[in-house]
């Protein structure tokens, strides 16, 4: 049996970075994340903690990105309207990041209370 892989969100990156020991864990696990993930916490650290903050953390997670292709943006918008037809709002990069996550085999780490009732998630709060 393989090692357990985690797809991390921008949540989940947060959370590590804030200093929630709960997520120390799975930073010895195989990880993956994508290009908007990076994009979505560069901005928020930018704005909260400034530039340098912002760069160190983008460059902790940077080896984790993985990339997508055509199929993964397809389904994942796919899933996102079939959610959100059941009042779970995911945003392009949440959606995006599940989607990846079943494609690898990987469990989507979040503490996001939209992934609470989904399957295939590690939910850490």
């Amino acid at each position: 049996m393989g090692r357990v892989s985690y797809f991390i969100d921008t949540y989940a990156m947060i959370e590590y970075l804030s200093g929630n020991k709960r997520y120390s864990k799975y930073l010895d696990a195989e990880l993956h994340t994508s290009k908007l993930n990076l994009m979505e916490l560069y901005f928020l650290m930018l704005r909260e903690h400034g530039e340098d903050m912002a760069e160190r953390s983008y460059a902790t997670f940077r080896v984790f990105e993985t990339s997508f292709n055509d199929e993964d943006v397809k389904e994942s918008m796919k899933m996102r309207l079939r959610l959100k037809a059941g009042k779970t709002h995911l945003s392009y990069a949440d959606a995006l990041g599940y989607q990846l996550a079943k494609r690898l085999g990987a469990k989507f780490l979040t503490g996001d209370d939209a992934f609470k009732r989904l399957a295939n998630v590690e939910f850490v709060k």
